[in-house]
């Protein structure tokens, strides 16, 4: 069972009555998807969230249910299609494999997903997309695509640039949250990130966190960090309203 960590917990208490979330169904380039949409107001501004290398799970449910009582719409897309949710790692590794060897495939299915919200009913005008591990490489790609957004967020995620790809297109705020003692992805890779955003002027802001290791946001993990996780998170609450309010 994942561990409970309220919004009054993390120092973000909110009176925001908040209607359950529903699984959704969509389909992207004829194959079936499964997300999960939950928002506390019709005009609620939106946050696409992506998933861990074990696709679409409670975990981000739980996060997605969390940024609801904060005042906003998410959409916590499917990356893998329905019912495909890996708990091997070489399945796990071969489902990110091929994404990350087809680019095209993960922009238009983060774009599907943009679309299926906006069936719900989402505002896709305001948005800002974040995502965890995989999801973290996944939303960066989404930044480089061009895509318009207010902001991208990665917590512990893949940083890496593919070749022939730059951030010259990018549009929105770019916040970095990386664990110090990341093996999987180093400080090397997150340095020189930092310098690829600075020569295209891209506006970031980058934060390491000391002593933790790669997924610490991970709830019941031996990676688990709380102290990363919950200043993580309060930073990513402030980044949502600065991007996202009025």
């Amino acid at each position: 069972m994942l561990k409970t960590i309220s919004a009054l917990a993390l120092g973000l208490a909110s009176s925001v009555a908040v209607a359950a979330g529903t699984a959704v169904t969509y389909q992207v380039d004829g194959l079936e998807y499964e997300g999960y949409y939950v928002t506390p107001a019709a005009d609620a501004p939106l946050v696409l969230l992506i998933h861990d290398w074990d696709g679409m799970t409670a975990y981000e449910v739980k996060r997605a249910d969390m940024l609801a009582e904060m005042g906003y719409a998410v959409f916590a897309a499917d990356l893998f299609g329905k019912g495909i949710r890996p708990t091997e790692d070489s399945d796990k590794r071969q489902h990110t494999g091929e994404l990350y060897q087809d680019r095209e495939k993960m922009r238009a299915l983060m774009n599907g997903a943009l679309e299926a919200a906006r069936a719900e009913g989402a505002s896709t005008d305001s948005t800002v997309a974040m995502g965890y591990c995989f999801g973290g490489a996944a939303v960066l790609e989404l930044a480089r695509s061009g895509a318009p957004m207010k902001g991208f967020a990665t917590f512990h995620g893949g940083l890496s640039t593919p070749e022939g790809q730059d951030y010259s297109n990018t549009q929105g705020k770019l916040l970095i949250m990386h664990g110090s003692a990341d093996t999987a992805i180093t400080l090397q890779d997150f340095a020189t990130l930092g310098s690829e955003l600075e020569a295209a002027g891209v506006s970031h802001e980058m934060i390491t966190y000391g002593g933790a290791p790669h997924a610490f946001t991970v709830f019941d993990s031996d990676r688990y960090r709380e102290d990363a996780d919950l200043h993580s998170w309060r930073r990513f609450s402030e980044f949502l309203d600065e991007q996202l309010g009025e």
